[in-house]
């Protein structure tokens, strides 16, 4: 979606910055009015770790005026894999205040402040309220829902991204011209192991971080088409890049003509900790299998994976049908509906998506057809 530049120009850039952003200049979509409006912009990241890092380093060097670091963690050893803002020198202190130190090492023409507090309902507004646009660096749901709705309620545009194993999501939610982030995951999704439960490939952040800043420019300058409403999927042990549609819900809860909830929710991890029924395991599935069960096996991955390994029984109809509607039609609403994937995480997005449809009858299988073979069938192919 093409849109107006967020930030109007700012000043003029002096002989040392024309010269250290030449490269921009050059560039006729940006050139020095692009440039100026960089300068005088003002960006939030919260997180500092794995995402973060790659974010506020492309971030600093492109000349963004103002940078803000949200992060209340301290460097930990197990960071320095993919958390490159960080060195061995910095474990044990604050991630947001090593954060300002690479930074300015970087770029020293900017200003870089610090927010080494965590994010809560009680102090979101009034740090969010201070910047131009919010990039999302953090790494579970509670956060994630909190940015969104503080996003929407002061209509600022969020930069979301997401990583895990091997696999990463970005996009951009912007309530003013397209869906917010409850519009795509109404309810938390299914929980997924952490990092540090699952690992990630380090080189993942620098590729999804990338993409953040990216858009990050892009809105600021207004140049290019921004993802609003375009999820990217990027999958690095195939190098493959899809990109799928979404629409903002009608219906959304938070950011439709007649949304319900008008200010932050009291407690974000409660919300995101809700048991859920919605959830089976392998064993479960073997068992309802074993049984005779009356009910539809649906993977929704792509068509190349499913010829590569697949749970007996299944059908494909891919996230995409999901996103776009179409898989509605073929999903019976009186049947049982299992959804799968490789690890858990698009079937976790389908199901909220056939939720949101009125379908009362689905759940999706924890781990996904890698834990299948793992516990039920290890002959089977994995990838």
């Amino acid at each position: 979606m093409e849109i107006p530049p967020l930030v109007k120009q700012g000043s003029v850039l002096s002989t040392e910055e024309s010269r250290r952003y030449s490269r921009h200049l050059a560039l006729p979509d940006i050139s020095t009015i692009g440039q100026e409006r960089l300068k005088k912009s003002k960006i939030l990241c919260v997180g500092a770790g794995g995402l973060g890092s790659p974010v506020l380093m492309y971030l600093a060097a492109a000349g963004v005026g103002t940078l803000g670091v949200v992060d209340f963690d301290v460097v930990d050893e197990t960071n320095l894999q993919r958390q490159i803002l960080h060195g061995e020198s910095d474990v044990g202190i604050s991630k947001a205040v090593s954060a300002r130190e690479t930074i300015l090492k970087i770029n020293s023409l900017i200003k870089v402040v610090v927010h080494d507090v965590e994010l809560s309902r009680i102090n979101a507004l009034e740090i969010l309220g201070q910047y131009d646009l919010i990039i999302d660096g953090t790494d579970n749901f509670a956060t994630r829902y909190l940015i969104n709705d503080a996003a929407v309620l002061l209509g600022k545009p969020y930069v979301w991204g997401s990583i895990y194993r091997f696999d990463g999501q970005a996009t951009v939610f912007w309530a003013e011209h397209g869906p917010c982030y409850r519009c795509l995951h109404p309810q938390p999704a299914i929980d997924v192991a952490s990092c540090a439960e699952a690992g990630v490939l380090g080189v993942l952040c620098a590729t999804i971080g990338a993409i953040q800043a990216t858009e990050a420019i892009k809105i600021i300058t207004g140049i290019g088409t921004a993802l609003i409403g375009n999820l990217i999927m990027y999958n690095a042990l195939e190098m493959s890049f899809e990109k799928i549609e979404f629409k903002k819900d009608p219906k959304c809860d938070l950011c439709s003509q007649n949304a319900r909830q008008l200010q932050l929710l009291d407690d974000y991890e409660a919300f995101c900790a809700s048991p859920s029924s919605d959830e089976i395991s392998v064993f479960d599935l073997k068992d309802r299998i074993d049984q005779g069960g009356n009910f539809l096996l649906v993977d929704v991955r792509e068509a190349h994976e499913f010829e590569i390994v697949r749970i007996p029984g299944s059908i494909l109809i891919p996230l995409a049908k999901f996103f776009d509607g179409s898989a509605m039609a073929s999903l019976p609403m009186d049947k049982n509906i299992i959804l799968y994937c490789k690890v858990g995480i698009r079937s976790a997005t389908a199901l909220n998506i056939l939720k949101s449809a009125g379908h009362k009858k689905a759940s999706h299988v924890s781990g996904g057809v890698l834990a299948w073979v793992e516990n039920i069938e290890p002959e089977l192919e994995v990838y």
